[in-house]
């Protein structure tokens, strides 16, 4: 596993790297915090993203969750002193683990791991929701075109949904697609009756 290690002292960063090193994990990147981070972090290309920082302003705070709103990377980051405030936008900027206070060698391996799982199943939840939001925007369309059909055709549900089917086989579409060119159709056309 790769891993990127910011951290604003660069003594602290040598004694993350020399315990991820310990905990088998040698395939290090320390990212420069002084630098532009985002393009640091995409050249390292790291699988997990580490962020350690002393007593960090709202400003370095805000810098911080702006990249890790950039980056679909797990992100674990540690910090000496927090509030609500600065936990919350964590959270809400994707940061995977927050530690305060609590940066010690030997738990750094077992945060990764988590980092890693929440962040895992917080993509699994986004695809499932968007699989949720599409699924649902197909059927809206569906139900619109079947409406439209049985207007400007005169048939019922069942034959419109089987006018909307076989035309999609015949065209090697979906019926989501189809549904949506009778709707765009339909909207050019105006009320034809």
């Amino acid at each position: 596993m790769r891993i990127a290690i910011i951290d604003t002292s660069t003594t602290r960063a040598a004694i993350i790297s020399d315990g991820l090193r310990e905990a088998g994990l040698t395939d290090l990147a320390v990212i420069d915090p002084g630098g532009p981070l985002v393009a640091q972090v995409e050249a390292a290309r790291p699988e997990v993203v580490l962020i350690n920082l002393e007593n960090p302003s709202r400003d370095m705070l805000e810098d911080f969750f702006a990249m890790s709103r950039a980056l679909a990377r797990p992100i674990a980051m540690f910090v000496d002193q927090s509030d609500a405030e600065a936990t919350m936008a964590a959270v809400d900027a994707g940061v995977s683990a927050y530690i305060v206070d609590g940066l010690a060698k030997a738990r750094i391996k077992p945060i990764l791991d988590l980092a890693v799982r929440r962040f895992q199943a917080f993509s699994r939840l986004q695809d499932e929701l968007a699989e949720a939001k599409s699924a649902l925007a197909d059927r809206a369309a569906i139900d619109r075109a079947k409406a439209i059909l049985m207007k400007r055709r005169g048939i019922d549900e069942p034959a419109a949904y089987a006018l909307l089917r076989r035309h999609a086989m015949s065209s090697n579409r979906r019926i989501a697609e189809v549904a949506d060119a009778i709707i765009t159709s339909d909207a050019l056309m105006g009320d034809l009756s």
